[in-house]
């Protein structure tokens, strides 16, 4: 009963993710500037995302001489950031809407402290690789 009820309520969200019309459905309007503000959240996310996943090609490009996996690890893993990134800033945009919309608090979120972890992970080993000279 629980995963039909989380399976449709993840239906409903991405439902609302390619009409956002049916957001307006909901609530009252709020004032435009605070819409605008969410909605300049989502093109920064968007372009955290696009850098991601330009960091993933540019990985893969222009370090030939890493080992294969090393290089491989790295390319996936901010190919995969890039992606979930740019994947969470419409869910983030639209659950924001909808909570300015029915005069809610707007949702709490991990995302950019894991987002951000994730990154200085990657950031140190990829020092550390580039310093102990791994090649292929």
């Amino acid at each position: 009963m629980i995963l039909t009820d989380g399976l449709r309520s993840i239906r409903t969200t991405v439902r609302l993710w390619f009409s956002p019309s049916r957001v307006r459905e909901e609530g009252t309007t709020p004032d435009y500037r605070f819409s605008l503000a969410n909605e300049r959240t989502f093109l920064a996310w968007l372009r955290t995302g696009l850098a991601l996943i330009g960091g993933g090609f540019a990985v893969d490009q222009f370090l030939p001489d890493l080992h294969d996996v090393v290089r491989a690890a790295f390319t996936v893993a901010l190919l995969v950031s890039g992606a979930v990134c740019a994947l969470r800033a419409v869910s983030h945009w639209m659950r924001c809407e909808r909570a300015m919309r029915r005069g809610e608090d707007l949702p709490a979120t991990r995302f950019p402290s894991a987002l951000a972890l994730v990154i200085g992970v990657l950031a140190v080993v990829m020092v550390v690789v580039v310093l102990m000279g791994w090649s292929g």
